[in-house]
């Protein structure tokens, strides 16, 4: 019998970069987060029916669901080598869990749309192929809303939580600090370690209702411009927080990038 899956908000790293030649000056670089990745199947346990994936990499004005029974790849990056344009990842899709997705959300009062011809884009097959290179599990992505309204967002997740016990896997893929101009800069930043341990701690309180207050505020927190100058990479993890329910989170990912400080959490 299946068990109740967690939901999950995970880093995506740059571009293709777990496929590609780390600088020479940072040899390392991403070897951290690409073990991460490639550990969370086991992480999770039971292997889910289905992965519902919310990527900062997909905007609409309405929640919108890809509702593709084959979707292609979405290279929507720019300026890497010619290999990472040739990247696959097969997976199907899933148009039946697309349809149920959008009936969750409707009783929930949020008005859809449904796009069966969108690819994959890079927030979604770039850490697949880490954490499930078979691509034998079927995919289903679902946008964020443009207003990036971060309550909305939670309250989406809330609307999905019913799939976690049907086998669902929900993921946000983004990245807990997300400002490409800073991230080149100096390595110490105190700034992005006050955002983090701030958000680290919202995201693990152990009251949800705090929990969802505090990430619906989360452009209060120190520094949070700095490390979200624009949120999207951001509101995938209050997706997951909403869909978490009761479920605590744990920080199950601790990293530096640049000298910036980055975390992906786990609930339940």
């Amino acid at each position: 019998m299946s068990q109740r899956l967690p939901t999950l908000f995970i880093p995506h790293g740059g571009g293709p970069c777990f496929f590609m030649d780390p600088p020479p000056q940072a040899p390392h670089l991403w070897d951290q987060m690409a073990a991460y990745l490639r550990g969370l199947a086991d992480a999770v346990g039971q292997r889910p029916k289905a992965l519902l994936i919310i990527s900062g990499h997909w905007e609409t004005e309405r929640p919108t669901v890809n509702v593709g029974a084959r979707p292609g790849m979405l290279f929507d990056y720019y300026g890497f080598p010619e290999h990472t344009y040739r990247l696959n990842y097969p997976a199907p899709g899933a148009p039946e869990l697309g349809l149920q997705v959008q009936g969750l959300l409707a009783e929930a009062g949020f008005e859809t749309d449904l796009d069966a011809e969108r690819g994959y884009d890079h927030g979604v097959f770039v850490p697949m192929m880490l954490s499930y290179p078979d691509a034998d599990i079927p995919v289903l992505q679902l946008s964020l809303q443009q207003d990036l309204d971060p309550a909305q967002h939670l309250a989406i997740g809330r609307a999905l939580e019913p799939l976690r016990d049907e086998g669902v896997l929900i993921i946000g893929s983004g990245m807990s600090f997300h400002n490409l101009r800073t991230l080149r800069g100096p390595t110490g930043d105190a700034g992005s370690e006050a955002f983090d341990a701030w958000l680290t701690a919202a995201a693990t309180a152990p009251d949800p209702a705090v929990r969802d207050a505090q990430l619906a505020a989360w452009s209060q927190a120190p520094f949070a411009r700095e490390a979200h100058p624009r949120e999207e990479h951001l509101l995938p993890l209050m997706v997951a927080a909403g869909a978490a329910g009761t479920d605590r989170g744990r920080r199950t990912y601790s990293d530096h990038l640049g000298g910036k400080a980055l975390s992906g959490f786990q609930f339940g």
